[in-house]
């Protein structure tokens, strides 16, 4: 019988060989259906089964498509939407973020003293140094501003929602900034984010800051342009846990990498 043969055929066939094996109505009262009769019965249900089970198997398989990472209910929750903020801030795409940039606390690698903040510029990683030989870390973006400046530096100014405003250089550089010459107004699309971190030394402004973005896919990233941005749930989360005064070092790119 062929794979290909018609269901209703197959069928036919079927209850033609049944009719050469069905016992007689005299048998079937008389108690004289012999084992060969219901084992050919069998067979030929069996056999109807077994060419149904074939023709499906001749059935185009299904693709399969794998699933995503599985994100941890904590990090769901912390990189969850903000709606108590100024300017609501949705919940960020974490699947455009590697794992090892979500925020978390490991073993302090830096040596520096508890309160310290340290940029590590070519790992991508920004450590909030703590006093039980931990670190808060968290995933960065480095800009062009990011690997021309390095040093130690002071947060003289925290902003929440600040205003932008380029530097002369810049707008020189990028001259489609100058429309916001005398400042970018603050919101989910300004180039500081929630928060900013400015950076002194020596009593003046170095124009290095440590700000927010909602630019998700730029984390872990060298980026065109911008100082050391964080994600907004992170940099909101920073800002909160240090103080004015709190020492911050640049490590800049040709040092070694982490271990």
């Amino acid at each position: 019988m062929s794979i290909g043969m018609p269901r209703r055929k197959t069928l036919q066939a079927a209850r033609r060989l049944s009719e050469h094996v069905e016992p007689s109505t005299s048998e079937q009262s008389s108690g004289k259906i012999g084992r060969a009769g219901r084992l050919s019965r069998r067979m030929v249900v069996l056999g109807v089964g077994a060419a149904t089970l074939a023709g499906c198997q001749m059935a185009p398989e299904v693709a399969v498509v794998p699933s995503g990472p599985v994100i941890p209910p904590d990090v769901a929750l912390m990189y969850g939407p903000r709606p108590d903020e100024r300017f609501p801030i949705p919940a960020v795409d974490i699947s455009k973020i590697e794992p090892r940039y979500w925020r978390r606390l490991v073993p302090d690698p830096t040596d520096e003293r508890p309160g310290t903040i340290v940029v590590d510029t070519v790992n991508k990683f920004l450590y909030l140094v703590r006093a039980d030989g931990q670190a808060m870390r968290y995933g960065i973006g480095v800009g062009r501003q990011g690997f021309s400046w390095s040093g130690t530096a002071i947060i003289r100014r925290k902003q929440a929602w600040p205003t932008w405003t380029p530097p002369a250089e810049m707008i020189a550089r990028e001259p489609e900034l100058e429309k916001y010459r005398n400042g970018m107004p603050p919101g989910l699309g300004n180039a500081l984010g929630a928060r900013a971190l400015y950076l002194y030394r020596n009593g003046k402004d170095t124009l290095y800051r440590l700000h927010g973005t909602q630019q998700e896919y730029s984390i872990g990233r060298a980026v065109s342009s911008g100082c050391v941005r964080l994600i907004n749930q992170d940099i909101i989360d920073l800002f909160d846990r240090i103080p004015i005064g709190t020492r911050v070092i640049v490590r800049p790119a040709n040092e070694p990498p982490e271990a």
